[in-house]
């Protein structure tokens, strides 16, 4: 009897669990139906991509708006003539003399010589930086004539002969000194080498060896352009052409005016 009641007992706790479950499932089931009906018909929807294209990013549209960077200017080497004689590019050599009236108009006293106003500026600013490093960097001479030139070249001639006139001074109009953009400097610290090829290894021939051209002044006759200017090195004679044309000229491993501009030079005068 007690055990046929037991039975009963434990019948009825698993049809009462049974009716339980049945209520949670049957108020939850239309929930997840939903959720999966929802995922499925989004999977429907949506084309497969291959891994390439889920990981590489779109390209991005140049920009047209972007200002393209201003070309850095060609250096005009045409600005100013090599041929008219009040020019401060002008090339005087043994092919392309000067006449002989041609003084310029513009001469000014700098410590003593004559020379250009358009060059005097830079030619004192390079012997004040030169003495403020402790180099006694002297002028010599500035402009001469032409009948100056014909004097100094008469008396190197008497001198030293011919031959040695010619490659180291100019005849009457072939000298640079002439146009009044043209110094000779000497050494303070080393007198007995001016105007000589030893000058180069003075204090003052090494720096203005480094230094002129900072200051538009070129050492016009090195051993390096003797063929295309025509004479043998002088480190002393310096020729202003201004600060933009020297340094376009260094940056360009340019050192005669001959080559600067494709004028011609050389040894031998015009003429004969």
């Amino acid at each position: 009897m007690n055990r046929h009641r037991a039975r009963r007992t434990v019948v009825t706790a698993v049809l009462a669990s049974l009716a339980v479950l049945a209520a949670v499932v049957g108020v939850a089931w239309p929930r997840v139906h939903t959720a999966l009906s929802v995922g499925t018909a989004l999977e429907r929807t949506q084309e497969p991509r291959p891994w390439s294209a889920a990981v590489v990013p779109a390209p991005v549209p140049a920009r047209t708006d972007a200002a393209s960077p201003t070309p850095t200017p060609a250096f005009d080497l045409t600005r100013y003539s090599t041929s008219d004689p009040s020019s401060p590019w002008v090339v005087v050599n043994k092919q392309h003399p000067l006449p002989a009236e041609h003084v310029p108009p513009d001469l000014v006293d700098v410590e003593g010589v004559q020379l250009r106003q358009v060059a005097a500026a830079d030619v004192a600013a390079m012997l004040a930086a030169a003495r403020a490093e402790g180099v006694a960097l002297e002028l010599r001479s500035g402009y001469r004539s032409y009948s100056d030139q014909a004097a100094a070249r008469a008396a190197i001639e008497a001198r030293r002969g011919f031959a040695h006139a010619e490659r180291y001074s100019a005849r009457p109009g072939h000298s640079e000194h002439q146009t009044g953009l043209a110094v000779d400097v000497d050494s303070g610290s080393t007198p007995s080498c001016n105007l000589q090829t030893c000058f180069a290894t003075t204090p003052e021939g090494v720096w203005v060896a480094q230094r002129a051209a900072e200051f538009g002044l070129l050492v016009r006759y090195t051993e390096e352009n003797t063929a295309v200017t025509g004479y043998a090195p002088e480190g002393w004679h310096l020729r202003w052409v201004g600060r933009e044309l020297t340094g376009w000229m260094t940056a360009n491993g340019v050192t005669s005016l001959e080559d600067a501009f494709g004028v011609t030079g050389g040894p031998e005068y015009a003429g004969g």
